[in-house]
């Protein structure tokens, strides 16, 4: 499954019902509702969605897409209809749309819709099991002979998907081609033990990578390199990543953001990649061209400034840090980096004697270790040379009363 996928409960139908709570932003909810996404917690994605669109009814691709995508997955056939159908009647017939209302075409027996979505579909696949779903349908319409065309080209497409060998095994039985059915069927059953073959080697590998043993871990995990198929490249690439083995888990990570470069995970997961092995020119390329799609992706932000401020570029640093904190105020090590950089922009700027914009930084910093008395002593300063004797007496007094209690991290 996708990245784009959520899920949605009648509870959170009753909560879609009320306002979003006090201080809770429109970013907060879109990159909690993406984060839950990630993780397939789909009724917490699908909720934060709710309360998205709640602030902002028009952000129809940002929240609604994905939202209708939970009602699907949670099987909400009907009102997941009248999402995408929304959608659609914003943004037209867009690839991922006609795709997941041929889905539900199928769920609804309904193959002459179905195959006009998925042929609209098909132009653009936006995802690589579509022409599989085309084939599918036709051959339930009974029109073999497209349904035979639209599954070899899904067997170009996903030729490790043991469902389209059997789906053409069946079609050629009722053409009466028992010879080619039977291979059909055959090599599909070869998919399915090769399956299970590649299951247990992860489970090894992930063994030998856990024990510590790096030799003999990539002789097993090496094999489960498939230079073809982004999932599995991916997922070896992670495995490797997970137990700190990031030089061998750039190549399979490499290959597999080639194979799928619209997929913000893989860009990501390369990204993590050179950013572990110290590489961070390389590490940038993939993040900034992923934050084009995906905007609103906590991880791909809070990433993308760790390596911009690796790069000692603290500005641009600073603005992604500053919006993956608006959407994940609860992750700390993000909060600590955004601290750490504004502080540091609010004291170049107060040495350029750009007062305001020092003031700024430093009452940023401020909310953002209220605790600190640094900020409120450097704010104390800026109000002097500013001027302003009532404002940088009420900053010196509260850096004193923190000054009391603060504990310097160390």
């Amino acid at each position: 499954m996708s990245i784009v996928a959520l899920a949605m409960s009648c509870i959170l139908q009753a909560a879609a019902q009320t306002a979003p709570a006090a201080g809770d932003s429109l970013e907060a909810h879109l990159g909690r509702g993406y984060d839950a996404l990630k993780q397939d917690r789909y009724e917490a994605a699908a909720g934060e969605f709710r309360a998205a669109l709640a602030i902002d009814p028009t952000l129809v691709l940002r929240a609604r897409f994905p939202l209708a995508v939970a009602l699907f997955e949670m099987h909400n056939n009907a009102e997941a209809r009248r999402e995408f159908e929304a959608v659609r009647a914003q943004v037209g017939d867009h690839p991922n749309i006609t795709y997941y209302l041929g889905r539900l075409d199928l769920e609804d027996n309904n193959f002459p819709s179905a195959i006009r979505n998925f042929t609209k579909a098909a132009a653009k696949p936006p995802f690589p099991d579509t022409a599989y779903y085309l084939g599918f349908a036709y051959f339930k319409q009974g029109d073999l002979a497209s349904a035979e065309k639209w599954l070899k080209q899904a067997q170009e497409a996903t030729p490790q998907d043991a469902r389209v060998p059997y789906q053409l095994g069946l079609v050629y039985h009722k053409l009466g081609r028992e010879a080619e059915a039977k291979k059909a069927i055959a090599l599909s059953s070869e998919l399915r033990q090769r399956d299970n073959h590649e299951s247990a080697l992860r489970q090894e590998c992930s063994q030998k990578l856990q024990q510590g043993s790096r030799e003999e871990a990539h002789a097993i995990c090496d094999q489960l390199y498939d230079p073809d198929n982004a999932d599995k490249l991916t997922e070896l690439g992670t495995l490797y990543g997970q137990y700190g083995d990031a030089e061998a888990a750039l190549k399979p990570l490499r290959r597999a953001a080639e194979l799928a470069p619209q997929s913000p995970q893989t860009q990501y997961n390369l990204s993590m990649a050179y950013y572990q092995l110290g590489q961070f020119e390389q590490a940038r390329a993939p993040l900034s061209n992923a934050l084009k799609r995906w905007p609103d992706l906590f991880q791909l932000n809070a990433l993308y400034g760790a390596v911009l401020a690796k790069l000692g570029e603290d500005a641009a640093a600073y603005q992604a840090l500053r919006h993956a904190h608006e959407l994940n105020s609860q992750d700390t090590g993000t909060a600590e980096m955004l601290y750490a950089l504004t502080r540091g922009l609010g004291q170049k700027s107060q040495q350029a004697k750009q007062f305001e914009e020092a003031r700024r930084y430093f009452a940023e910093a401020a909310k953002l270790h209220p605790e600190d008395p640094e900020p409120h002593r450097h704010l104390a300063e800026i109000y002097n040379a500013m001027g302003h004797a009532p404002e940088a007496n009420a900053e010196q007094q509260e850096a004193d009363r923190l000054a009391k209690n603060f504990v310097k991290p160390q």
